[in-house]
């Protein structure tokens, strides 16, 4: 393919991170230094802004307001959980690019919104349509095969592992062997999440917190779970109990999820709460439950510089993909052999996402279940180096709104809706 003359689009998808906004930041500055694109727009709410054809003009942006992505949270241009799904949808985002000029379409989400840029790059293709569709990586979930870690990771469990330090540090002022806290955290069917809490243990310290960390790759036992918290009271003055929120029993049931009324869905959460009746029923010690919640992927405070260089750096890869002329790829990230971390970029395809969920390692676990061994700390810790500057008004981080003026539609409006799943 011939190097494309036209414009490029940004989409954000799915759920969001601290450093989703880093990757926009780089899309949209390797994409200046480019002739063939022509303008850079942003799709308002992802796929609903191409099928409503929202887009706003991000050259028009302050370049302030560019730099400030780079330490924003959230999604920028608006997010959704909206996958295209009918053919209608997938022919109507086509009939958008060829109205609009864009040859080059960046998508930033994970692995099951990736679905979305892989129908679009297949769609465009069967149309003869000239078009270069790359994805970019981003979850705090951190279970997008092929990469070696997702952007919006590292920055999740340095919050994490920072959290429980610190509600340790206030565990262990008051415990008497009587206390037991548990955190509840993300992370769907794996367990990234709730391992990354180990990285709050100091080397040689096995007495720090947390004392135990149960993932979803080991069926979780009542039984087991009880008889460990009664061993850690017994030599601790506390027990810290760090949990995924898509625990498993042996015959893979979840152990807590709450209602949903979506079917075939699951809505996670509830596991801490089930574990603290149960302790205080069983132990009878005292239990306090923190569920961090979207804290996990909103806390740019406490970004991890690591990752958020790494989100950007992959955005400017995706656009260095496409203009020459790969199209239906995702950049993946790629750990160096040598001892010293590095980090370099490479493509996959976005069909090999299909239906993958990249699981934690069963051999990073220690045989006991609820400990992590040096393979994992080995993998982790260079995620969470370093630290972003965030500018501060009154105390406060000062994030950036982007102005998002929005370009004249060329369409009529758009009847139909794309499911949202």
């Amino acid at each position: 393919m011939a190097e494309l003359v036209g414009n490029c689009l940004i989409g954000q998808s799915g759920g969001l991170s601290a450093v989703n906004n880093a990757s926009v930041a780089g899309i949209v500055a390797e994409a200046l230094n480019h002739e063939a694109v022509e303008e850079v727009y942003g799709a308002l709410n992802g796929v609903q802004g191409i099928l409503n054809e929202h887009f706003v003009d991000l050259a028009a942006e302050l370049q302030q307001a560019i730099r400030g992505l780079r330490y924003t949270p959230g999604a920028a241009l608006g997010s959704c959980c909206t996958r295209l799904t009918k053919e209608a949808d997938v022919a109507r985002a086509i009939e958008v690019f060829k109205a609009n000029n864009v040859r080059y379409y960046f998508h930033i989400g994970d692995g099951d919104a990736q679905k979305s840029a892989a129908k679009i790059a297949e769609a465009a293709n069967e149309k003869g349509y000239e078009l270069c569709v790359i994805g970019v990586p981003k979850t705090i979930n951190n279970d997008i095969p092929i990469t070696d870690h997702c952007p919006g990771y590292g920055s999740a469990v340095k919050y994490i592992a920072t959290t429980v330090r610190e509600l340790a540090v206030d565990a262990d002022a008051i415990g008497q062997g009587d206390l037991v806290t548990i955190v509840e955290v993300m992370g769907r069917n794996t367990g990234w999440l709730a391992a990354g809490a180990s990285l709050a243990k100091r080397c040689g310290q096995p007495s720090d917190a947390p004392h135990l960390v149960y993932v979803p790759e080991v069926a979780f036992s009542l039984a087991k779970f009880i008889e460990d918290v009664r061993l850690v009271l017994e030599r601790e003055r506390h027990a810290f109990v760090v949990v995924g929120e898509g625990l498993v029993d042996k015959d893979g049931s979840y152990v807590a999820v709450e209602a949903n009324n979506i079917a075939d869905a699951v809505q996670f959460g509830g596991v801490g709460d089930f574990l603290k009746k149960q302790i205080k029923f069983q132990v009878g010690a005292k239990v306090r439950v923190l569920c961090l919640g979207v804290a996990q992927r909103a806390a740019a405070h406490l970004a991890s510089k690591a990752d958020a260089d790494e989100a950007y750096l992959a955005g400017q890869a995706a656009v260095r993909a496409a203009i020459a002329g790969e199209t239906g790829k995702m950049v993946t990230l790629v750990r160096g052999d040598s001892d010293a971390y590095s980090c370099e970029t490479g493509l996959t395809s976005l069909t090999e996402l299909a239906g993958a969920v990249k699981k934690l390692p069963r051999a990073w676990i220690n045989e006991d279940g609820v400990s992590l061994n040096f393979q994992f700390f080995r993998y982790a810790l260079p995620l969470i180096q370093g630290e972003v500057t965030v500018p501060f008004d009154n105390g406060i981080p000062a994030y950036i709104r982007l102005g998002k003026d929005l370009i004249n539609r060329t369409l009529p409006a758009y009847e139909s809706w794309c499911v949202e799943e």
